[in-house]
């Protein structure tokens, strides 16, 4: 992009160069998800129609599945952003699985259904993910959450764009009509499971990402989607979590979206497992072989409860 994609991309405008939408793309359906099972509320995050919107059926509109936490709040709050190459979204085992996770230690979550290739690409997927925070942020009193402890957890592609919000996000636009517009997209932390957070071509992957920017893209548009290229010390705190037997997202991009963020003096954990496959979710249900992973969402759960997003009497 020809001006810096931090400001352009999550201000929630539409796309003013790079990729653009086709005839064809503009025609063809939306893909529609199925809903995750036992949410609360389905929230649509733009009533009047969001961003470089191509129609007004279910896969148009992207939505919050709202899971609150039981119990007095405010509670914190994490968006779950389940994975699935940006083609597909993978909402019981990467969303609403963690999601009642999340309910049982007094945490509210909210699964997002973001917009999928191939009738949506970069940018609408990444302001899908960006609107998330701020709805939640700016409606943190009527849905009983803290504004200053929202959080995201991704996986696959949904890590992607956690690890990319978690790097690129704004304070919000002060003079937006609209008062979601006027508060900020970073997350407080960033969750990032099996994440792509790397697109440097030292770092070995399984295609370049094309259900998001497309089967051409100018070395511009690579860098900007490039989670480790934008950390900087306003970063979201991490966790993150990869395996080395996963050949779909080389867990290399763990480790160097980890230095990114410790050279930038960003508070960040990290745990890679000697075996294990691509999308593993919570990892309860695997072989027998597997069952150290079993502790990882354990891990987790001290990493916030040590940062004050799970309260000890939880």
């Amino acid at each position: 992009m020809k001006i810096q994609v931090r400001t352009l991309v999550l201000a929630g405008l539409t796309m003013v160069c790079g990729w653009r939408f086709s005839a064809g793309q503009a025609e063809m359906k939306a893909v529609a998800t199925e809903p995750p099972k036992g949410f609360a509320e389905a929230i649509v995050l733009w009533p009047g129609g969001a961003p470089l919107a191509r129609g007004t059926d279910e896969g148009d509109v992207p939505e919050l599945f709202s899971y609150p936490a039981p119990g007095a709040g405010p509670h914190a709050a994490v968006i779950v952003m389940p994975g699935g190459g940006y083609n597909h979204l993978v909402m019981e085992k990467e969303g609403a699985v963690e999601a009642r996770w999340l309910n049982e230690r007094g945490v509210s979550a909210y699964v997002l259904e973001y917009r999928l290739f191939p009738k949506y690409l970069y940018p609408a997927p990444l302001l899908d993910g960006a609107r998330a925070v701020r709805y939640v942020r700016a409606n943190a009193s009527k849905l009983g959450v803290k504004a200053d402890a929202i959080g995201v957890w991704g996986f696959s592609a949904g890590g992607h764009m956690a690890g990319y919000l978690a790097a690129i996000h704004d304070a919000g636009k002060a003079a937006a009509g609209e008062a979601v517009e006027r508060v900020s997209s970073r997350p407080d932390f960033a969750i990032l499971s099996y994440a792509r957070l790397t697109m440097s071509a030292d770092v070995p992957r399984n295609g370049s990402m094309e259900d998001l920017i497309g089967p051409k893209p100018t070395q511009e548009i690579i860098d900007a989607i490039d989670p480790g290229k934008h950390v900087t010390k306003d970063a979201s705190p991490s966790f993150i979590y990869s395996t080395g037997g996963d050949m779909s997202v080389d867990p290399l991009n763990a480790s160097v979206f980890y230095e990114a963020l410790k050279r930038a003096g960003v508070p960040v954990e990290l745990h890679i497992f000697q075996l294990g496959p691509h999308g593993t979710g919570m990892a309860q249900t695997l072989k027998p072989e597997l069952k150290e992973l079993a502790v990882w969402p354990l891990l987790l759960e001290n990493w916030m409860r040590q940062n004050g997003w799970i309260s000890d009497g939880r």
